[in-house]
């Protein structure tokens, strides 16, 4: 039965999140004339964001070098096994130079070689050298700090959580709110997801605490389909430590980038025979074979030996402070490293400015699928696309919002959840859609995502539903993908398919558990 919210507020955007892609959009919408509020479920708003820890920088092609768009396109599209969308990727990498350059007159200061030119470093499948980065290992903190400083004029909630987007049968009118003062609704016309990724479905990660796909269940309760959940970027190198668990630190693919060597035990290579890259070849490849030498040998990790590269302490002082936090010297010794849970590669289908099929719905950043991805993200294109389409998205939001006007959401009837506990969907994603999954293991998954109803009463509850709902996804996705390709392994099929070069689209059916049964379709 429906009762009165305990609040209301009207605006003409409003964004959920406050990483990259959030301020970024919700920036924009501000400088085209409209109304804003950012919401952040977190009580803080320092050092939340996955933003905030990336550490390798952002891929941009900068005029006066040897680089190119087609290039780093080129780059990205192979890293992507055939699903990318082509036309996507060249508009976002087109659009890079102008949104970093944007960034920087919002204050954010690069790595120079020499006064007025930025360093350029080299990581996994990038032909060139063209990731520019701050602070050494520190690119994230760095561009979330400039955000964070220009985002100053910008209505920024915390303790914020969305639990709805609301809608009638046209489009969006706006979202369900949990805060410290009750259940309450904000009217409005354009609604931006900015939640970010799903690392939380993993008992490690290097993601955020509130990483918890919420996003993903947002849109899919709203009707609207994601796409290439089952491709999820295990990072190859996470800092390994026993007992480790949640959030850890990944250990940067630049010091690859610098020379650093992956090896195991005995002190052979883990990517000679490979790929031709070597230690350089796109993530999934990397992750994998490092799978498969742990699996080989027992091991609990392996090792990048990073002690030839000169200066590491200044070049890398994150992963130094989060070794030595450990008790290891990475300047004296090899550094344990596993692959862990990383990037979604897919998330809610949008075009390359962000629109949803629902009208005043749009997502960017990691929780949306613009095509930029594909198969396999390329190191450092997540922070070039969260700038260039959370800019794109926070103007196409306030353009709508400008035609539209203002809209009058209603509280919707309650819906039932349900979730298993965290720890033990945790564990079994863990367990049977990691790095290398199996049908039969997939089939245990999916009977064992149920769990009891759940009432969502705060921020933990919408958290363990939302994270029960994508993983039911990943877990279809995976089983329906009877091929290896990209980050997705399965040991069944070794290689890719021809005829499965198209990304699997998915809705939610009638209620929370039960997944649209995924077909392989095109995704326009």
């Amino acid at each position: 039965m429906r009762t009165a919210p305990a609040w209301r507020d009207a605006v003409d955007v409003v964004v959920v999140g406050t990483g990259v892609a959030g301020l970024a959009a919700g920036l924009a919408a501000h400088r085209a004339g409209r109304s804003v509020v950012v919401l952040n479920k977190a009580a803080r708003l320092v050092g939340v964001t996955a933003t905030h820890y990336a550490q390798g920088g952002i891929a941009v092609v900068l005029p006066d070098t040897d680089d190119s768009v087609e290039a780093h396109v080129a780059d990205t599209l192979a890293a992507g096994a055939g699903l990318c969308d082509a036309e996507a990727v060249y508009s976002i990498v087109a659009d890079g130079y102008r949104a970093v350059t944007e960034l920087v007159g919002d204050g954010a200061r690069f790595d120079e070689s020499s006064p007025g030119r930025w360093a350029l470093t080299r990581e996994g499948g990038h032909s060139q050298r063209r990731i520019v980065h701050a602070g050494g290992d520190a690119t994230g903190a760095e561009v979330q700090r400039a955000l964070d400083r220009a985002a100053g004029a910008l209505d920024i909630r915390s303790s914020h959580v969305v639990v709805r987007v609301l809608h009638d049968d046209a489009a969006v009118t706006g979202v369900l709110v949990l805060s410290s003062h009750g259940l309450g609704i904000i009217s409005a016309p354009s609604v931006i997801l900015a939640t970010g990724g799903l690392g939380q479905l993993y008992s490690a990660t290097t993601n955020p605490d509130g990483s918890t796909a919420d996003g993903i269940a947002l849109a899919l309760w709203a009707g609207v389909a994601v796409s290439d959940l089952e491709f999820v970027q295990f990072h190859p190198t996470m800092l390994y430590a026993v007992g480790s668990g949640g959030r850890c630190p990944l250990v940067s693919e630049a010091l690859r980038g610098e020379g650093a060597k992956l090896l195991d035990r005995q002190g052979r290579s883990i990517t000679a025979g490979v790929h031709p890259m070597g230690d350089l070849a796109p993530r999934d490849v990397v992750a994998a074979a490092i799978d498969a030498r742990m699996r080989a040998t027992g091991e609990p990790c392996v090792y990048l030996d990073a002690r030839g590269i000169d200066g590491f302490e200044s070049r890398f002082p994150t992963v130094t402070g989060s070794c030595r936090a450990v008790g290891i010297d990475p300047v004296r010794r090899p550094i344990p490293v596993v692959p862990g849970a990383h990037y979604s590669c897919g998330g809610v289908v949008t075009d390359v400015s962000g629109q949803t099929e629902l009208p005043g719905l749009f997502a960017a950043g990691e929780v949306a699928r613009t095509g930029m991805h594909g198969a396999n993200r390329l190191a450092s294109n997540s922070l070039l696309e969260g700038l260039v389409v959370g800019g794109r998205a926070g103007r196409a939001a306030a353009a709508h919002a400008a035609v539209v006007g203002p809209r009058h959401a209603n509280l919707p009837e309650p819906t039932l959840h349900t979730a298993p506990e965290r720890a033990e969907l945790q564990r079994a994603m863990s367990r049977e859609a990691s790095v290398v999954r199996t049908a039969d293991g997939l089939q245990q998954l999916s009977g064992s995502l149920a769990g009891p109803v759940r009432r969502v009463a705060g921020r933990r509850d919408f958290e363990d539903v939302s994270l029960a709902v994508a993983a039911r996804v990943v877990a279809a996705a995976a089983l329906a993908r009877t091929e290896s390709r990209g980050c997705h392994h399965r040991a069944e099929y070794q290689d890719a398919a021809p005829e499965q070069a198209r990304s699997i689209v998915v809705r939610l059916a009638d209620d929370d558990h039960t997944v649209g049964v995924p077909a392989l379709a095109a995704v326009g």
